[in-house]
């Protein structure tokens, strides 16, 4: 992915599930092309392939387990999200979190299948960890502002601007700035702040309007 870019995480909301998916997906299509910004979205493993079918955008997973082909009934195995159309996924969203052993070896996979992936952490610490693993992308969530309308990148700019350090003294990883961001001047201050990106859910999805808010949340890239 280029940056700076938008990643929305449509999550499991009534909205962005099956055909409405679909119907989001190409509102971030639309507004991609118009404005010319890189827009991805991440999707329910069983809309992947519908929504991919539809949009020429990025289509992430929302998670993928660290297994290979074999007995693993209920996983999600990071093949079947590539054959389906996924050019990403999320990892370690504090809606899902995992322990590190497995995060690391998901992120490996990933690797060999040439999957994108972003690993979520919830503060600087957890992001210098979680930067050793070599994702493609770190995502800094306070989990205590998911959901909340609060943006991270102005109610406590200092976990952005210390994730950023503490990844940059591991690797040389763009970090993404998610948790709460609802507007344009929320992702225009996290860009301020050094991050390459915004992670959008609830904003977008559960919006009323999601192609104005689409509209206003890319303003500044």
């Amino acid at each position: 992915m280029k940056t700076p870019f938008i990643l929305i995480n449509v999550k499991t909301y009534e909205q962005g599930t099956g055909k409405n998916a679909v119907k989001l997906a190409e509102i971030c299509e639309k507004v991609s092309k118009e404005k010319k910004v890189p827009i991805a979205i991440s999707v329910q493993p069983a809309d992947i392939y519908r929504v991919a079918q539809e949009v020429s955008i990025p289509v992430w997973a929302q998670h993928v387990d660290s297994i290979e082909y074999g007995k693993n009934t209920g996983f999600i195995l990071p093949e079947s999200v590539k054959a389906a159309g996924a050019s990403g996924t999320l990892l370690n969203h504090a809606e899902h979190k995992l322990d590190y052993p497995s995060l690391a070896a998901a992120v490996k996979l990933c690797k060999k299948l040439k999957l994108t992936t972003m690993v979520c952490a919830a503060d600087n610490n957890e992001a210098a960890k979680v930067a050793g693993f070599s994702p493609d992308f770190v995502a800094v969530e306070p989990p205590e502002l998911i959901g909340t309308g609060i943006s991270v990148s102005t109610a406590k700019p200092e976990i952005v601007t210390s994730s950023i350090e503490a990844v940059s003294k591991v690797k040389k990883i763009p970090v993404v700035c998610g948790a709460g961001i609802t507007s344009g001047e929320d992702v225009r201050q996290a860009l301020k702040l050094g991050a390459k990106g915004a992670l959008i859910a609830s904003a977008f999805t559960t919006a009323k309007n999601p192609e104005e808010v689409l509209r206003g949340l890319v303003k500044f890239l």
